[in-house]
């Protein structure tokens, strides 16, 4: 039985085997713009979506998962076994430079960490999974524990959360950034609000794939558009 989080008028969609599949989906188009077409910003565009579909799936994990340590622990073996297949992909030339700058699952990582922290009122290791987010060169910095805060403070109140959803992304047309409209510019990241009927509608997919699919992927695409990208510029 599909279960909801209900408000009368709107509901949060579980329906994350689903939203997952969109997530890389797009994480893939993102990728291969920015490792093969960098001058082609529709492939960014559509990328944008992936980051809140990951921080609103992972929200969820989190209020269901039966072992919360365990997740965090399979989450964080991940993000560091990723981590050479990401530079191969993106920095092949200068990967000792560019060791310390994280795949996003680094991000989401301590994003959740702090998630869990602030659920169990551990606040200690809240601030610190903040500081740490914040401090070092970790992509989207402390807004993945921004966004799973509003998905999980929110999530029987979904009208709330998707206003403050709309009013996260909104600095972005105000900030100047990679695409213009005449002389006016904006940051590329306020398409990461076209996530939001994702997230905020209910879909009834729901399809069979084992967890583990989508851990593979994120090093396999990496892998593949690294050797790409190779054989491209021999």
């Amino acid at each position: 039985m599909t279960q909801t989080l209900e408000s009368p008028k709107l509901q949060t969609n579980l329906d994350t085997s689903f939203l997952k599949l969109v997530a890389c989906a797009a994480m893939l188009v993102d990728h291969i713009g920015g490792a093969l077409f960098p001058e082609m910003q529709v492939f960014r565009i559509i990328g944008r979506i992936a980051f809140p579909l990951f921080c609103y799936c992972m929200t969820v994990g989190l209020l269901y998962t039966h072992d919360i340590k365990r997740y965090l622990l399979r989450l964080g073996i991940f993000a560091l076994a990723s981590q050479p297949f990401y530079l191969f992909a993106f920095h092949p030339h200068d990967w000792m430079q560019e060791f310390a700058n994280w795949n996003i699952f680094f991000t989401l990582f301590i994003s959740l960490t702090a998630l869990w922290a602030f659920k169990e009122r551990k606040w200690l290791l809240f601030a610190a999974a903040f500081f740490v987010i914040s401090w070092w060169n970790f992509d989207y910095s402390a807004n993945g524990i921004l966004l799973m805060l509003i998905f999980y403070l929110f999530r029987e109140k979904p009208w709330i959360g998707l206003g403050l959803n709309l009013l996260f992304w909104l600095p972005c047309l105000m900030n100047g950034g990679e695409l213009a409209i005449g002389a006016y510019t904006f940051d590329r990241q306020i398409f990461a609000a076209l996530s939001l009927p994702l997230i905020y509608c209910h879909t009834n997919f729901h399809p069979k794939i084992p967890k583990y699919v989508f851990y593979g992927f994120y090093p396999a695409h990496l892998l593949a558009i690294g050797l790409i990208r190779l054989a491209l510029h021999r």
